[in-house]
């Protein structure tokens, strides 16, 4: 299967909360918290024609992570959560929708609705 769009999120838990949002098929790859820059190579060589998206944490580790996927990857877009949540996992659906939405991916409806 081909793919336009790809997220890259550090763990499981933001996959999950992202996932459910979305309406559309989207890959989600976890990095697992910290890589090198080798392994992130590995990890989204199948995802190299893609626009990636980044979406990390609000913390001292998704700054790193941030900083590193910005050195090897810089046509990348990134995506924040607000620093009042931190991590992704701890963010509202209804923000997440709004965040996605906005970086032009199609989200289901329901997630909008205050």
């Amino acid at each position: 299967m081909t793919f336009n769009k790809l997220i890259i999120v550090e763990g499981r838990q933001d996959k999950l909360r992202i996932a459910p949002i979305l309406a559309e098929n989207i890959p989600i790859i976890c990095t697992n918290g910290t890589v090198s820059a080798s392994r992130l190579e590995e990890i989204l060589a199948p995802y190299e024609d893609c626009e990636m998206y980044a979406f990390f944490d609000a913390d001292s580790s998704g700054d790193k992570l941030r900083a590193l996927f910005k050195r090897e990857f810089p046509n990348a877009r990134h995506l924040h959560t607000s620093s009042t949540y931190k991590q992704v996992e701890a963010t509202p659906r209804r923000h997440l929708a709004r965040i996605l939405l906005a970086a032009n991916f199609t989200v289901h409806k329901k997630y909008l609705i205050v």
